[in-house]
């Protein structure tokens, strides 16, 4: 399967909400077409509609990068706030439900964990899903660039992406810090969250929900595409994102889902 088929295959696995926020990647490669249809002796004079297409390109690029940068700096900045909001919570209810609290109720300490546990679990899979994002759309573009500079004999592949690592939407340190900080709470506050959100989809009891889709299945879609995009392969360069290792787990196996973006 070619990769604007496979990009928008696993679009739908993960998001499909944030369809508009991934890179137009047929809209570039409709403009790869044109630039490299004309003779190259017209192409280097400029005396063909391959020159405007060229700068459409180049333009076109340039507005899907600020399109990422601002989606996911804007996911960034939500996730920070709720992630200090559910760790407030966790304390709050702690202090005055639990055991040492101010007004200690099993009952009501039960009830509000078990809603931030819910929440909390979603918000995990969200962050895990804006990493996914980050990764998809360096690989559509690495590939679009490697396409233009084939197809093209043009050299623009190296320079863009030079550029594209100080993107704000290729920095994805503090999305991984709080990834990691949230899957820390869960294994401290909530030791068997990932066991019981794996039998509840196993026997579809109340699921995790966003937008009528299970968070917990998209979320392991998304691993699963990172794992792939990012292995250490024999065709690795320096324009393959650093390899991703995960370990073996319950998760991963407890879905049979579609074979997630490979580089070539």
């Amino acid at each position: 399967m070619k990769f604007g088929k496979k990009l928008k295959h696993q679009i739908q696995e993960t998001l499909p909400e944030w369809q508009d926020k991934f890179l137009s990647y047929k809209d570039l490669k409709k403009l790869v077409r044109i630039i490299s249809s004309a003779p190259v002796s017209l192409r280097l004079r400029g005396l063909s509609n391959s020159g405007k297409a060229q700068e459409e390109f180049v333009c076109l690029l340039d507005m899907e990068m600020d399109k990422f940068n601002a989606f996911f700096m804007e996911q960034e900045e939500d996730f920070i706030i709720r992630h200090k909001e559910l760790q407030q919570r966790i304390q709050k209810v702690i202090d005055t439900w639990g055991p040492n609290g101010s007004q200690p109720s099993e009952t009501d300490y039960r009830e509000e964990m078990e809603k931030i546990r819910k929440e909390i679990v979603n918000f995990h899979g969200e962050m895990v899903l804006l990493e996914n994002y980050s990764n998809i759309n360096y690989t559509g573009l690495a590939k679009i660039l490697k396409k233009y500079d084939k197809r093209t004999g043009g050299l623009l592949r190296l320079p863009f992406i030079q550029k594209v690592l100080q993107q704000p939407f290729f920095t994805t340190d503090l999305v991984s810090k709080l990834v990691k900080e949230c899957a820390n709470t869960i294994a401290a506050v909530f030791p068997a969250v990932v066991e019981e959100g794996i039998r509840e989809e196993k026997e579809n009891r109340e699921p995790i929900m966003v937008a009528g889709r299970s968070i917990f299945r998209n979320t392991v879609a998304a691993l699963l595409t990172m794992q792939e995009t990012r292995r250490g392969s024999s065709t690795y360069s320096h324009f393959s994102l650093p390899p991703l290792n995960f370990p073996d787990s319950d998760i991963i196996q407890s879905f049979q889902l579609s074979s997630p973006i490979p580089i070539l």
